[in-house]
């Protein structure tokens, strides 16, 4: 028998969804899947993929609203489980939800919401008005610490320099070095000498 989220799959192949990390004891993970909202403004439909999502004018919003009426931070939207909780901040014409002027509250789909003069509403990405099916739960193990195999072999056209001292060299090194003192030492030398008066 197919649960609502296969009959979903399904009828809609292409679904969105929104991953939930939550931590367990043992170093294992569990990922919930979940419907992905959205918010219809004035027509345009926005995913809420964000854990925070903010509204208003200024461009720094995640949802700009081009309307005078919208403060320029208007509202915020922050994940509370399966849904959204909506804050006004301290907004000039303020928020409404359903028509009732709020300061924060959960919202549920198909609310309809107000920032100043520009109306929105608050769906499912579901298809329909639904509710959120139940939530699937995936359990994973991070990867333990990776080291290079033991056929790893290095592809740098560049060859790897050795480290080892090359006796020669600093034979060489040394000598100029020598040469290059006794060349200064000579021609301090022949500063300090005083010609002969005449």
């Amino acid at each position: 028998m197919a649960t609502d989220s296969e009959r979903q799959m399904a009828e809609n192949p292409i679904v969105k969804l929104r991953a939930i990390t939550i931590p367990r004891p043992g170093n294992e993970f569990s990922a919930k899947y979940c419907y992905m909202p959205k918010l219809v403004i004035s027509g345009t439909t926005y995913e809420l993929v964000d854990d925070l999502v903010t509204i208003g004018r200024s461009p720094d919003n995640t949802i700009v609203i081009n309307n005078p009426s919208v403060s320029a931070r208007h509202a915020r939207l922050d994940v509370a489980g399966e849904t959204y909780r909506i804050k006004d901040l301290s907004s000039t014409n303020g928020t409404h939800v359903n028509g009732r002027p709020v300061t924060e509250t959960l919202l549920r789909f198909d609310d309809r919401i107000r920032f100043g003069a520009a109306e929105a509403r608050y769906e499912s990405d579901a298809s329909g008005s639904r509710p959120l099916p139940q939530l699937e739960e995936i359990n994973a193990r991070p990867a333990e610490l990776s080291a290079a195999p033991a056929d790893f072999v290095n592809l740098s056209p560049f060859r790897r320099q050795k480290q080892l001292s090359d006796p020669v060299r600093n034979g060489i090194f040394a000598g100029l070095a020598i040469v290059l003192l006794v060349f200064l030492g000579s021609m301090v030398a022949v500063l300090m000498m005083h010609a002969p008066p005449l």
